[in-house]
């Protein structure tokens, strides 16, 4: 057991993965390290956050200097590095190129070789638009190669991990199916590969289908591996599906080209008069003034300073996590995009998937959109209500924030958007912010709605008298809802809490 989850929130965790140089605290992100190129030292990523990093293996073996360098004095010696080293196989140019010039028992064998506290084999990453068969093809052979990986590392008699890339294209079964036998090889690191051309082209909706499917299959205390996902706007959602790892060139490709990254998406340097961020960077420059700077000295700036952003969202999703307030941090980070909206509502078609992981009890209930309608916490509070045993004959059932005669109204019961009935302040309804009711979505009221009827429906036998605001009057006349015969409703005025 190398990897031990320490706190949980929706399908994220906080983690620690034991590896040879030290225990790497979850989620993580893995700088990407060039080793043909002197950018930014290992040293100067631990002061910024990095507790691991990755490196290519394939491109050290195919460099005969870089490669008696790393025989001799390992691949943490070839990139001077104190912190865990993964080092991938080869995989992603075999991806761009079509082939590369070695075979997977090679790069396997030289990764342990060199002395990587992550071996990975080398999978064949399938593009999104190939057919099933070409995606079944190179899955079998994926396979194949992974179990090669596990009988050539079982004879290294030390605590190096290796991997198991899931693969399969964009074809749920096969995702599903990878992820099954990966699990059997009883790997200690599960990477899912595959993943850059669906975020370069901003498929998000197919990459949340892709992790889930996955997570499907691994068991709860896999640690999980989105390669490629470098850029911070899509870590707190990755992490809230179960990634725990994520490894980032993006940092020194997009510096490279003057652009600057932020949780909300990336600028490009000419286009900024003032920097979003005080990050050392950020705060000694003004982008006048790293505009004026030599190419080589600016490139290296802007790769530092998409590194402080990149750990920074890191550590706010780490601190989401303790408060139990991830969702909140998703629903607020996927405004930044159109397409992450419409794909972190995907999450509805994975709700009992995801209830496996999600807490059942937290703190507070803040509503942020109608996203906040998908989360477990809802339908959980659905389940609970309906479950309720009622000896009385009557109740009242009255919407929040009325007054009757200037003093609050009493009820045995409340009618809020999106929870419907609630009892008391238990939670989640009862911890719950919401907008005031005039300013709530409609699909929030329907929600509610849906929830009082089903209650009402199961206690047929008592009667309820029905206190509701006009905002909850108009909406059930608006929308021709029928109500059972065992329930009134009486309209009350609405008294505006105070700010």
């Amino acid at each position: 057991m190398n990897f031990e989850i320490t706190a949980k929130d929706v399908m994220g965790r906080i983690g620690r993965l034991k590896t040879p140089h030290g225990i790497v605290e979850t989620p993580a992100l893995m700088p990407v390290i060039n080793p043909n190129l002197k950018f930014i030292s290992v040293k100067e990523m631990k002061k910024m956050g990095a507790q691991i990093v990755i490196t290519n293996s394939y491109i050290i073996y195919r460099n005969e200097n870089l490669k008696q360098i790393a025989i001799e004095k390992g691949v943490h010696g070839l990139i001077e590095s104190d912190l865990p080293v993964m080092t991938d196989s080869g995989s992603y140019q075999l991806m761009v190129y079509g082939d590369v010039e070695i075979d997977n028992r090679t790069i396997v064998e030289f990764q342990n070789q060199i002395c990587s506290d992550i071996v990975v084999p080398l999978d064949i990453p399938t593009p999104p638009n190939a057919s099933i068969s070409e995606a079944e093809k190179d899955l079998k052979e994926t396979l194949k190669r992974e179990k090669e990986a596990m009988e050539l590392h079982e004879r290294i008699d030390d605590n190096r991990l290796i991997a198991a890339p899931v693969q399969g294209a964009v074809y749920p079964e096969l995702r599903r199916l990878s992820a099954k036998r990966a699990a059997e090889l009883r790997a200690d690191f599960y990477p899912i590969g595959g993943v850059v051309p669906l975020l370069d082209t901003y498929r998000f909706s197919d990459v949340i289908r892709v992790i889930l499917e996955v997570k499907s299959e691994l068991p709860p205390s896999a640690p999980v591996h989105l390669f490629g996902a470098g850029h911070p706007m899509v870590f707190a959602m990755a992490v809230a599906l179960g990634c725990d790892f994520f490894d980032s060139a993006a940092y020194a490709l997009y510096a490279k080209d003057d652009r600057y990254l932020t949780v909300q998406g990336t600028k490009k340097l000419e286009e900024l008069q003032y920097f979003p961020c005080s990050c050392p960077v950020c705060n000694d420059f003004t982008p006048r003034e790293l505009k004026k700077l030599p190419k080589d000295e600016r490139q290296l700036l802007l790769g530092k300073h998409n590194l402080y952003v990149s750990f920074e969202e890191i550590n706010v999703i780490k601190q989401a996590i303790k408060e139990k307030s991830l969702f909140e941090l998703v629903e607020s980070r996927i405004r930044s995009h159109p397409y992450l909206v419409s794909a972190w509502r995907v999450i509805k078609e994975y709700k009992d998937l995801i209830e496996l992981y999600d807490p059942s009890a937290k703190q507070g209930f803040f509503y942020t959109g109608i996203e906040s309608i998908y989360r477990l916490a809802v339908q959980r509070h659905h389940r609970r209500i309906l479950n309720l045993s009622l000896d009385e004959k009557r109740y009242v059932i009255s919407a929040k924030h009325v007054l009757e005669d200037g003093q609050t109204a009493q009820a045995d019961f409340y009618l809020l958007p999106v929870f419907g009935v609630v009892v008391g302040e238990f939670y989640p309804g009862g911890h719950a912010e919401l907008p005031e009711d005039e300013y709530i979505e409609e699909e929030a009221l329907e929600e509610g709605f849906n929830c009082l009827l089903d209650f009402l429906k199961k206690n047929r036998d008592k009667g309820f008298e029905l206190r509701l605001t006009k905002r909850w009057v108009d909406f059930i006349r608006s929308r021709r809802l029928k109500l059972p015969e065992n329930a009134e409703i009486v309209e009350i005025e609405e008294v505006k809490r105070d700010n």
